[in-house]
């Protein structure tokens, strides 16, 4: 494995602290995205370092690795990332001229890259010709989307001991083919072994984070380019229009790739795992490949969050202080945001007159409700509804009245759009949706330094930090 290793990273102090008979891995890995796919990826591999120092720190040697996903055969997912400019606005950039032909994306190769769009997405940012720069010296024409991923992140990431293991090298496999040669004469015993832990995980009120079918095999076949699925059926193989015997596939396990459930357990056969740290959904189907491990390893590793955070710029961070807001207030639908931002906006003596007049007709509404419900029982509905609708267009009347301040304050609907498009873009979590790239290109080349400062591991919280 070290010598494997060494042909992907070359000789380093990580790789020989590796060679040593008790040293133990820290293990993350991501899929090779486009300019180094979502922003997490980073505090993904942070994670793996800020936990192999502290082991080490305590006596136990231990190395971080970051696992290349180049198997995945799913190119949509992979062949875009979203940026943002000075103002916050999100932009898609995507390589076009790749082929999809259902093969590993890893093996890709790239051809026209999005430069332009790029520097127009990226508008104004103060770092964007820096960080534009290195992503040229990775993603050069040649590359593939695993190559160039790998590059990026050993420019970016250099100086923190990270060793990159690529599944589709060639000593790679040849090191895999064992372990994936004895789970083809397991797949049974596997497969049964799944269907009881999704039933106990379904009987736990939790479901099932990967569905296996009742043809699956838990195996690809890597073939003319293309990943196929293989199936399973009545002791037989089949991929695509052919089929094969266990001793057929055997004799070529140099050539087969694991699902989703089997891929951990192999990376964890070939190296010495005491940790992976994974997203919120690899944790949950590791509830799932726990068998597996059972069945093929003996062992597990421990399974660990990554860090996980939402990045501030000291802009966002005034206006969030300035609106009275949290970031659980942006985390919302636009109008929900707006409407938040506009309540603050209307004229303090309104805002108060408002605030009186809702607790008295309350109030006023309450008394008379106790005293019809006195006079006649049956009123009492009646009177609840009718309060009801009093109360609704006074809250409707503040509402016209936010929204009307708000579209006097051309500011204050800038202010709103670029809080819910640097912390909530399209709604979903900053750290999912944008790439790395404009954090780098609005913060500086030592943005990584910055946030591994943040890096800790005693609390598995979200993280919101002004940068």
């Amino acid at each position: 494995m070290v010598a494997a290793l060494r042909e992907q990273n070359g000789d380093s102090g990580s790789l020989a602290l590796l060679a040593r008979p008790r040293t133990i891995a820290v293990v993350t890995g991501q899929q090779v995205g486009l300019f180094s796919g979502p922003a997490y990826t980073i505090f993904k591999a942070l994670t793996a370092v800020r936990m192999a120092q502290e082991l080490t720190g305590r006596g136990i040697p231990a190395v971080p690795v970051f696992w290349l996903a180049t198997e995945d055969h799913d190119l949509a997912e992979v062949d875009h990332a979203w940026v943002f400019n000075q103002d916050a606005t999100p932009s898609r950039v995507a390589v076009t001229s790749s082929v999809v032909n259902g093969g590993p994306v890893g093996d890709v190769k790239l051809n026209q890259l999005p430069w332009a769009e790029l520097r127009a997405g990226l508008g104004d940012l103060p770092f964007a010709a820096d960080v534009i720069a290195r992503l040229q010296s990775a993603y050069q024409p040649g590359e593939t989307f695993g190559s160039a991923f790998g590059r990026f992140l050993q420019n970016i990431l250099g100086g923190y001991g990270l060793l990159y293991l690529d599944p589709l090298a060639p000593a790679i496999r040849e090191l895999a083919a064992p372990f994936l040669s004895d789970t083809v004469t397991l797949v049974p015993e596997l497969l049964g072994a799944l269907r009881r832990r999704n039933s106990e995980l379904l009987a736990a009120g939790y479901h099932a984070q990967v569905q296996v079918e009742d043809n699956s095999s838990l195996l690809f076949l890597l073939s003319d380019g293309k990943r196929t699925a293989i199936r399973w059926n009545e002791g037989r193989f089949a991929a695509r229009d052919r089929s094969y015997s266990a001793a057929e596939l055997q004799a070529m396990a140099d050539r087969l790739s694991p699902n989703a459930l089997l891929r951990p357990v192999m990376q964890d056969f070939l190296l010495p795992t005491i940790s992976y740290i994974g997203g919120p959904s690899e944790v949950a189907y590791m509830a799932q490949a726990q068998v597996l491990y059972d069945q093929l390893l003996g062992r597990m590793p421990v399974i660990f969050p990554r860090n996980s955070f939402t990045l501030l710029d000291t802009r966002a961070t005034k206006l969030l202080d300035r609106y009275g807001l949290h970031l659980p207030d942006v985390l919302d639908h636009e109008a929900g945001v707006k409407s938040r931002i506009a309540k603050r906006l209307v004229p303090d003596g309104l805002a108060e007159q408002f605030h009186s007049l809702q607790s008295a007709t309350e109030r006023s509404l309450d008394n008379l409700r106790n005293q019809l419900s006195r006079f006649d029982p049956t009123l009492e509905f009646a009177s609840k509804k009718s309060s009801a609708k009093i109360l609704y267009q006074l809250e409707r009347l503040s509402q016209k009245t936010a929204r009307e301040a708000l579209r006097r304050d051309e500011k204050a609907t800038r202010d709103a759009s670029y809080l819910i498009d640097l912390l909530y873009p399209h709604r979903h979590l900053q750290e999912r949706f944008y790439s790395i790239v404009p954090f780098l290109a609005k913060h500086g080349l030592d943005l990584p330094e910055r946030v591994f400062g943040l890096t800790q591991t005693v609390c598995p919280d979200h993280m919101v930090r002004t940068i």
